[in-house]
């Protein structure tokens, strides 16, 4: 599971501050009065696009490569949301099929890859083992 991080690209207004978009997610678009203060509206607004889009079923949008771009990074519930998803579809399991290697039930399964959901970090642990997989934590 890898860090999940989305182009955001700030274009400075003629009257002040800053217009954030997201390229692959048309819908995710924000303003600061400061460059800071447009990227920490840019992680919000980040956040509830994907939350949402996790939260109806839609596809997860994948990372284009952007000049000129900075990278943004959703709340970690969310990254850990995807990541565990990602993580799942690419090895062709279904939630069921990753609900057994767990030992529990679908419905805890699914929660796994809620947006709304807090799993404890031994919960991630244990996911990220029965997927192959290792959780590594960062703080920057």
């Amino acid at each position: 599971m890898s860090i999940v991080r989305y182009a955001a690209v700030l274009e400075a207004q003629p009257e002040g501050g800053f217009t954030v978009t997201f390229p692959d997610i048309p819908e995710a678009i924000t303003e600061g009065e400061s460059r800071e203060e447009a990227l920490f509206h840019a992680s919000d607004v980040l956040t509830l696009c994907l939350e949402e889009r996790i939260a109806s079923g839609d596809a997860l949008p994948v990372v284009s490569k952007v000049r000129g771009g900075t990278w943004v990074e959703p709340a970690a519930v969310i990254q850990a949301a995807m990541a565990i998803r990602t993580a799942r579809q690419a090895q062709g399991r279904t939630l069921a099929e990753l609900a057994r290697s767990l030992g529990t039930s679908w419905a805890a399964a699914q929660k796994l890859e809620s947006p709304r959901a807090n799993p404890t970090i031994k919960q991630l642990e244990r996911t990220a083992a029965a997927l192959g997989k290792r959780l590594v934590l960062s703080v920057e």
